[in-house]
């Protein structure tokens, strides 16, 4: 009987802790299973290392410090970790493409792939792919060694889901994922002037580190009582201290941000008034209280058509592991979105993931876009959580050009600045309506 799933977030820790240390002896451990697919919760943590002398790396592994040896055999074995098990898989050089690609799964994939093989006579297992006729084994030294013997260009792990990407790639409509490198910016982040560890300045530092070429910063509006929620004189005073940040970074723009509220009862939680000083609005629902999926939509809903909100941040509000997201009437928030111009965010917090794969698919369908944002804490943990956000984008096939933070920070202010203009006319017009019918 298989445990109980691990959170991404964890096991995504622990496999890249682990691959470091492994780093002394072995230089190719990879993540697969749905540890690599960067599923929200996976079975358990697997690697595979590509080697002709799986017994010798078993004996390496074992003797690192703060790991021990739990099961052995051929070409796989357990150890303990960091309080996690941890199984290893081997290949052999030649077939290590089969490999990666079974260790990799789904289950719902890999089936496709292999009554896609019977059909060209050949079987593909875990040590390699046969040719029915002769016999042979085939070298497949790379998973796209594998995909091309079936007809079929390279499909990312992400899609590996049986949803329709053998499909789309015999098509030749595979999308062209978003990637790390397409990022230019990170758009939710917290300091010490809410609940974040970290100061301001030493957000700036690392994100200049990663080669970000604007951040915002976004801490919790003063409902946010446990998270140290800003009133809107603390939020001027930490205008005041981006103010004086800025000029000692020139290479990235700092914008000045909140991550605000939206109440019961729909209403944001600083005024219209505060929140036009802002470079950029974050809206999140953080309290059910007590209502039902319609009513938590209508409060989105609102929040959508505020001129100065720019994202909906983690929409669902779902907590990995522990608890299910809101019940909301998607179709009606994508069709606001879209029409008002609101980014609805990928959240790479491993404790929210959310919008996850199939939301934000449906998402991008409708033509919304969205923002892959780390939601960070800590310093330490920008490019991380990033990692996540956007693992999570590429499950749910989303493209660089779906993507708010992939634009550059003037195509970004074009953005905003339209939403506010349109929204700032339709509200005056309804004004003058309601005026009209008093």
């Amino acid at each position: 009987m298989s445990g109980p799933r691990i959170p991404l977030g964890r096991a995504w820790a622990c496999a890249q802790s682990f691959i470091s240390l492994a780093g002394q002896q072995l230089t190719d451990l990879v993540p697969v299973g749905s540890l690599r697919r960067f599923d929200a919760t996976v079975g358990d943590i697997s690697l595979l290392t590509v080697t002709s002398e799986a017994a010798a790396v078993f004996g390496k592994l074992s003797d690192l410090p703060g790991v021990k040896l739990v099961h052995q055999a051929t070409s796989s074995c357990t150890v303990q970790f960091d309080r996690q098990q941890i199984t290893v898989h081997t290949a052999l050089p030649d077939h290590a493409g089969a490999a990666l690609l079974h260790y990799t799964g789904s289950r719902a994939h890999t089936t496709k792939l292999i009554h896609r093989a019977e059909a060209r006579k050949l079987e593909l297992g875990p040590t390699g792919i046969r040719a029915r006729t002769s016999g042979k084994t085939l070298e497949t030294p790379t998973e796209g060694d594998v995909y091309q013997l079936l007809d079929l260009p390279f499909i990312a792990p992400e899609l590996r889901e049986g949803h329709g990407e053998v499909e789309a790639a015999e098509a030749g409509t595979l999308p062209r994922l978003v990637e790390r490198r397409d990022i230019r910016g990170d758009l939710h982040m917290h300091s010490t002037w809410s609940d974040g560890r970290d100061d301001i300045e030493g957000m700036v530092k690392q994100a200049v580190a990663l080669g970000y070429e604007y951040i915002a910063i976004t801490d919790h509006s003063q409902h946010s009582v446990a998270a140290g929620g800003l009133t809107p004189d603390r939020l001027r005073r930490q205008r005041q201290e981006i103010d004086q940040i800025r000029p000692r970074f020139p290479e990235i723009a700092i914008l000045h941000g909140a991550e605000v509220d939206i109440m019961p009862d729909g209403d944001l939680d600083f005024p219209d008034s505060v929140l036009a000083e802002l470079d950029i609005v974050l809206a999140s629902l953080h309290e059910q209280a007590w209502h039902t999926g319609p009513q938590l939509t209508e409060r989105y809903l609102s929040a959508i058509q505020n001129p100065f909100v720019n994202i909906i941040t983690h929409p669902t509000n779902r907590l990995v592991g522990y608890r299910s997201g809101y019940d909301l009437d998607f179709p009606r928030l994508f069709a606001a979105a879209v029409e008002t111009g609101t980014a609805l965010e990928i959240d790479g917090a491993p404790a929210h993931l959310d919008m996850d794969g199939i939301v934000a698919r449906r998402a991008v369908q409708a033509g919304v876009t969205v923002s892959i944002d780390s939601d960070c804490h800590r310093a330490a943990w920008l490019d991380g959580h990033m990692t996540l956000g956007i693992g999570t984008a590429r499950r749910g096939w989303v493209e660089p050009g779906n993507v708010l933070n992939t634009r550059s920070l003037k195509e970004v202010r074009e953005l905003f600045s339209t939403k506010k203009r349109k929204g700032l006319q339709e509200r005056a017009r309804r004004n003058v309506r309601e005026a009209g019918r008093k």
